[in-house]
């Protein structure tokens, strides 16, 4: 009972962290999924180059879909007319970043870890289209015309209600009703851990083991790469490492790698781009993140942003009150779409 209990405290300490700005991004991604129209971004990635895969990566940053929810919205705009390059971008940046995360980081992890978070997204994606187009001769394709299809990022029917009441009513439908229903429960398992970890793990065992140099990354990326966790997920596991003593740089690998790949992903990739694409999209995942990992380190020593011990204890920045009101609404919510589900079946 002392174990459960002291699980649930050091969960509940995440939990009450990350709840006002997970509920914030959450919202904010419903603005994005209503007003945001996946026609416009296919439109701009049907070209092999460069220009094209920066585009997809800055598109794919902001938006809430997890490294499984991504797999129909990227094939989606490959079938409307995205090159492999920009596929493949888009398939990187979109699931390891999304405005709630980038929200959680900041709380959890502190500004300069959620920049780098960010950039780091944003050249992984960049990385990995770049060699997608110097490496894969791209196939004979039908027109986006002739497919037809409709990406699932927009509604996917041709007959939208533009009244601005039905526009917030959907805002709030997909942001605290779809896209919590799909993250929630990854999202507490991600706290629990966080708090296993926290409750368990000494610090001498992840200095030891964890701490600094190649190893830590290594293991991280190799832990990372199968495992289904979102982008939001993985934080609160990322910061009871950290607490532990764990370097920034293969905490950062963790978050990159965790969120960007799961066994669903690569079947996805190997079947709709080929095993070239295959090759490149888990190669330029594990160089980037290893390499990042290693500049995150250095910069880490560089600035020296305060300690994530030091930030979570004394971080201050919003009222108790708050953060409990906040971690209750989020829990209401996770256990109202689950009940709903449920009865759905």
């Amino acid at each position: 009972m002392t174990i459960i209990v002291g699980i649930l405290k050091e969960s509940y300490f995440l939990l009450n962290e990350m709840a006002p700005y997970l509920l914030f991004g959450f919202f904010f991604a419903g603005v994005l999924h209503i007003f945001f129209s996946a026609e416009t971004v296919s439109k701009h990635l049907g070209k092999n180059d460069f220009l094209s895969v920066v585009k997809a990566s800055l598109f794919g940053i902001p938006l809430p879909l997890c490294s499984c929810g991504v797999i129909p919205a990227a094939m989606s705009l490959r079938k409307e007319g995205a090159k492999k390059g920009a596929v493949l971008s888009f398939l990187i940046s979109t699931p390891t970043t999304g405005i709630d995360s980038i929200l959680a980081t900041y709380a959890l992890l502190g500004p300069f870890f959620a920049v780098f978070r960010v950039i780091a997204s944003f050249v992984t994606g960049v990385f990995s289209g770049v060699m997608a187009n110097l490496f894969i001769k791209e196939d004979e394709e039908n027109s986006p015309a002739e497919d037809n299809v409709k990406c699932k990022l927009c509604h996917g029917t041709e007959d939208h209600d533009h009244r601005v009441s039905h526009k917030i009513k959907g805002v709030f439908s997909y942001a605290f009703g779809e896209l919590l229903s799909d993250t929630g429960a990854w999202l507490l398992a991600g706290i629990v851990i966080g708090g296993i970890i926290s409750y368990f793990l000494p610090e001498e065992f992840i200095r030891t083991y964890l701490g600094y140099g190649w190893k830590a990354m290594a293991i991280m990326l190799v832990v990372g790469i199968p495992m289904y966790v979102c982008a939001s997920g993985s934080i609160p596991i990322a910061a009871a490492l950290m607490m532990k003593g764990m370097n920034p740089g293969a905490a950062f690998v963790f978050l990159l790698a965790g969120p960007a790949t799961n066994a669903v992903s690569v079947a996805m990739v190997s079947n709709n781009l080929g095993k070239k694409a295959v090759v490149i999209y888990l190669g330029s995942i594990a160089v980037c993140a290893v390499g990042l990992g290693i500049v995150l380190d250095h910069a880490w020593g560089i600035f020296q942003p305060p300690g994530i011990t030091e930030r979570m204890v004394h971080s201050g920045g919003m009222s108790p009150w708050i953060e409990i009101t906040a971690s209750m609404i989020l829990l209401g919510l996770i256990g109202y779409n689950f009940v709903r589900r449920k009865k759905r079946g």
